[in-house]
C-alpha cells in the first residue's frame, strides 16, 4: 500500500517547483537578511532606551565596583572608594585618584564606576 503523497507525486512538477525555488534564492536570503537587520535595530534601540551612559567630569567623586579578589565573604562590600576623576580618557574611561592624591595605576570604565555622594 502506497500513501496518497507517494501517489500523487510527479517527477516533472517536482523538478519545475525545485527550479523555481532555486530562482527565488536570493531573493529570500536579502528577505532574512533585512528582518535581521530590522531585529537588530530594534533590539539596539530597545536596550539604549533602557541604559543610562554615565559620564563623569574631572574632579567628580565616584566609588569602584570590588573585584572578586578584593572581596572576603558575600558581606563584604561591593564598591571601594570614593576616588577623585583626574583625567576622563573618551569613551566612558577614566584616570582615577586617591582623595589624598596618590593616582590609580589603571584606568576604570565607566560601567564600573558610580557616583559618590557624601
Amino acid at each position: 500500500m502506497s500513501s496518497p503523497r507517494f501517489q500523487s507525486f510527479v517527477a516533472e512538477e517536482s523538478n519545475e517547483q525545485r527550479r523555481v525555488n532555486l530562482y527565488l534564492l536570493d531573493e529570500v536570503r536579502e528577505e532574512a537578511r533585512i528582518k535581521a537587520e530590522a531585529m537588530k535595530r530594534r533590539v539596539d534601540h530597545q536596550y539604549s532606551s533602557k541604559v543610562k551612559p554615565w559620564q563623569f567630569q574631572v574632579s567628580d567623586l565616584v566609588m569602584c565596583k570590588a573585584h572578586p579578589y578584593e572581596l572576603e565573604n558575600k558581606l563584604s562590600p561591593k564598591w571601594t572608594g570614593p576616588f577623585r576623576v583626574t583625567k576622563a580618557k573618551g569613551n566612558g574611561s577614566y584616570k582615577l585618584e586617591t582623595l589624598d592624591g596618590g593616582p590609580i595605576p589603571r584606568s576604570w570604565n565607566a560601567p564600573n564606576l558610580k557616583f559618590y555622594f557624601s
